[in-house]
């Protein structure tokens, strides 16, 4: 307990040092009543770690939590869905922070669960500006133009390119608001010979770009699903699909996309993993990546004794070309919301209004890879803009929406049964439309039997298929 005192104590110094008007703000609060806010939180720690000790030492000891741990809705006994045993960790707890993903925030709004923050931010004036405009008109737009919930952080990726492969091959530079299309035309202008090892690619991932791997990318860019978990029906065999499967047969006969034999890095050093990454290294003209890109190209260059640094760009990317100044591909896994049932929606209130401000995002900005909500305390890293994370306006990925609904053992089938008919058409077996009847029909009576199998099993479950969730699962789009 006393190391524990000491350790809050060191901190409570630094983030003085850290947080502008920190001694003012919580002496605001000395005289306030205090209140408990109960928040629901994958860990204990890691909750003080990125928001509760920040909030604390800004605003002092008034408002306390209570964190009830999240971490057991994924094995829960009963075989339950994470987002069953979580409404119902919900309704036994009744905590007064909510912290929910895109999906689940979509109901809950919908369900009349969350308060609206609206009053609290015209009565108080909380500036919004400044606050990245897309995501907001996105949570906007979830709330029917009225906000629910605020986002202090968000996942997104763009297009790296090697401006140097670029400039020796003669090929025009990407530009912003690049679809798939326009990245595969682009890679397949760079030269195809010589070994695996040595040879330059248009395009490389950090992993072997197979193109069922291609496909899920395509796919989720442009907001496709290949099940419609509302009617339970496989939606592969249509014009959209075969658009994309065409784009990606394309893309792996033209030899342009790193595909190496295997599965890529499995394990090792990290002078093995950084090897084994064709962009960083400097032999893909392009990948699409997050930007601890950034990062891992710093790391490798301190590294690695004979790395060859390059110049490179970003630009805003991948995007649907149906809608090129939008984007699926930004993800937001912690939106604060209040609880429509609490007894403290004030001090919710000031806690969402904190980590969702100024001072939190000038401190945060400092440390980790996330992208703040907050524009303009981390504008680049290592010299880079990160201008083209902002660029495009949010569309809501629906990719893992119901998608615990499905029988724990589909993705495996459908996988089998794409593979396969994917090989077919590769040895020209058959064509392009045939394999997607087969996939269409094949993967329909395999979704109908498993459906059926878990509706007569399901309370017999035990912990073992209790243990997958929606992200187990990779789906594409909306």
């Amino acid at each position: 307990m006393r190391g524990k005192m000491w350790q809050k104590i060191a901190l409570f110094a630094v983030s003085c040092m850290l947080v502008a008007g920190c001694t003012s703000g919580a002496g605001k609060k000395t005289e306030s009543a205090k209140s408990t806010l109960k928040v629901l939180y994958s860990d204990e720690s890691w909750f003080y770690s990125q928001y509760g000790d920040l909030f604390t030492m800004k605003n002092g000891e008034n408002i306390e939590f209570e964190v009830v741990s999240t971490q057991g809705l994924y094995s829960n006994s009963e075989g339950k869905s994470y987002d069953e045993a979580f409404d119902e960790l919900v309704d036994k707890e009744k905590p007064d922070l909510l912290l929910l993903g895109t999906s689940n925030f979509e109901k809950y709004v919908a369900d009349g669960k969350l308060v609206e923050l609206d009053p609290y931010i015209d009565k108080e004036k909380y500036n919004l500006e400044g606050m990245y405009p897309g995501l907001i008109d996105m949570l906007k737009g979830i709330g029917g133009s009225k906000l629910y919930g605020l986002a202090p952080s968000f996942y997104g990726n763009a297009v790296f390119y090697n401006k140097d492969l670029f400039n020796k091959y003669g090929v025009d530079l990407p530009h912003d608001g690049m679809s798939w299309q326009d990245i595969l035309d682009l890679a397949r202008r760079f030269p195809t010979e010589g070994d695996e090892k040595t040879r330059v690619y248009g395009y490389g991932d950090n992993y072997p770009v197979s193109m069922d791997n291609m496909i899920s990318m395509i796919s989720s860019s442009e907001g496709l699903m290949y099940v419609n978990p509302d009617t339970m029906k496989v939606t592969v065999d249509t014009d959209s699909w075969k658009k994309v499967f065409q784009l990606a047969i394309d893309a792996d006969k033209s030899n342009a996309v790193y595909n190496s034999e295997g599965d890529g890095f499995t394990g090792g050093t990290m002078e093995e993993y950084f090897q084994s990454q064709p962009f960083l290294m400097g032999r893909a003209a392009m990948t699409v990546g997050y930007p601890y890109m950034l990062q891992n190209m710093k790391d490798a260059k301190e590294r690695l004794k004979d790395y060859k640094p390059f110049e490179i760009g970003i630009v805003s990317g991948p995007v649907d070309p149906s809608d090129p100044t939008s984007t699926y591909n930004t993800n937001l896994n912690e939106i604060f919301a209040i609880s429509a049932t609490s007894p403290n929606k004030d001090a919710a209130w000031d806690f969402i209004k904190f980590i969702n401000g100024e001072d939190y995002a000038r401190v945060k900005s400092r440390s980790g890879g996330d992208l703040m909500t907050r524009m303009g305390f981390k504008k680049e890293y290592e010299g880079q803009s990160l201008d083209p994370f902002y660029a495009l306006n949010p569309k809501v990925n629906k990719s893992y929406d119901n998608m615990d609904k499905l029988p724990d053992n589909f993705y495996g089938e459908y996988n089998s049964i794409l593979t396969r008919e994917l090989a077919a058409v590769k040895d020209n077996k058959k064509t392009l439309d045939e394999a997607l009847k087969t996939i269409q029909a094949e993967a329909q009576t395999a979704l109908d039997k498993g459906l059926k199998d878990k509706a007569a099993n399901k309370g017999k479950e035990g912990a073992s298929s209790g243990s997958s969730s929606s992200d187990d699962v990779i789906v594409s789009g909306q």
